[in-house]
């Protein structure tokens, strides 16, 4: 509870975080040290993994840190990112909900620019900042995958949303069990349903580039499931702003994949040569395009050659499942 004297903060700050101590911690360092007077804001880091280490963790940065409000806030009762902002955004005090993760370093400058971006902006519900992901000459795939946070329009790593525009929408959609198109939902139902979204360039985030297993845009795929959520929520605006078109090129090949012991067994070898031929052109091109300006070394050659031929039929495996989960026709 707080004193019924003390005013409330000018920006209240999320931060979902899950078994990531040691990110969360220089997370939190660089929200202690924001140019912004400590009283002005709040930070509320939302623990969907309800771990005695994160609550220490917030204590111990609290008590390192007079002046800032840091509150501990455990999320037992759901699952993923869009459940612990949930949590975290009932419980701000402040008119303005900035979200960010737990794996980015904000500017130091990053809320006074995001809640001035907002001041000048009287008729957007919400803007969304810059992200600035750091990355070699020649990135390997999962950087490069990572890289693309620069580019996308709305991310929860970085933006600011009136608090009275979440409660008219009722928040995050909890069925996005993971870090995956909530930002988009929630980016699509503000404008549909309350206003427009504005821009931040000068609120920024740094999102440095984790790093991941070898073949780890396999176990990406999975993600696929929930674009047929927001496929099925927003047809218009995901063909707009996500992807314009189905993967029409897994589909061939994955359909010129099957043909080949299709054909094997009707007994036209003819056939099944053409057919392998296609997939392994389909799947040769798809592997040069994701070299196209990346890392050459052995390793990650190696990755992307098998990677490139497990994508398309586990891509449309995860599709497949979120149509059929979702009731929706998404191809």
């Amino acid at each position: 509870m707080f004193p019924p004297d003390q005013p409330d903060p000018l920006v209240s700050v999320v931060v979902p975080t899950w078994r990531r101590p040691a990110l969360l911690a220089r997370c939190l360092q660089a929200l202690c040290a924001q140019r912004l007077r400590p009283e002005a804001y709040e930070v509320i880091v939302a623990d969907d993994g309800c771990e005695a280490r994160i609550e220490r963790l917030v204590a111990l940065m609290a008590a390192q840190h007079p002046g800032h409000t840091l509150r501990y806030v455990p999320v037992p009762g759901t699952q993923g990112p869009s459940g612990a902002r949930n949590a975290g955004w009932r419980r701000a005090r402040a008119r303005v909900i900035a979200f960010t993760d737990d794996d980015t370093v904000p500017d130091a400058d990053w809320l006074r620019e995001g809640c001035a971006a907002l001041q000048r902006q009287p008729e957007v519900c919400a803007v969304a900042g810059a992200v600035d992901v750091p990355l070699p000459p020649r990135p390997t795939d999962h950087e490069r995958d990572t890289g693309g946070l620069a580019r996308a329009e709305f991310v929860t790593a970085n933006c600011f949303v009136r608090r009275d525009a979440l409660q008219r929408i009722g928040g995050f959609d909890e069925r996005f069990t993971r870090a995956w198109r909530e930002d988009s939902d929630l980016q699509f139902r503000l404008i549909e349903e309350v206003c427009p979204v504005g821009r931040a360039p000068a609120a920024i985030v740094e999102h440095p580039v984790r790093p991941a297993a070898w073949g780890s845009s396999i176990a990406a795929q999975a993600k696929v499931y929930f674009d047929a959520l927001l496929y099925k929520k927003h047809p218009r605006l995901y063909r707009q702003r996500i992807r314009r078109t189905p993967p029409w090129h897994y589909y061939v090949a994955v359909l010129a994949l099957l043909a080949v012991p299709v054909a094997l067994l009707a007994g036209t070898p003819k056939v099944a040569a053409a057919a392998g031929l296609l997939w392994l052109a389909l799947t040769a091109a798809f592997c040069a395009r994701r070299l196209r300006g990346a890392a050459l070394t052995p390793a990650h050659v190696a990755e992307m050659a098998v990677t490139s031929a497990l994508i398309p039929p586990l891509s449309l495996y995860w599709r497949l499942r979120g149509a059929l989960a979702f009731r929706v026709v998404f191809l």
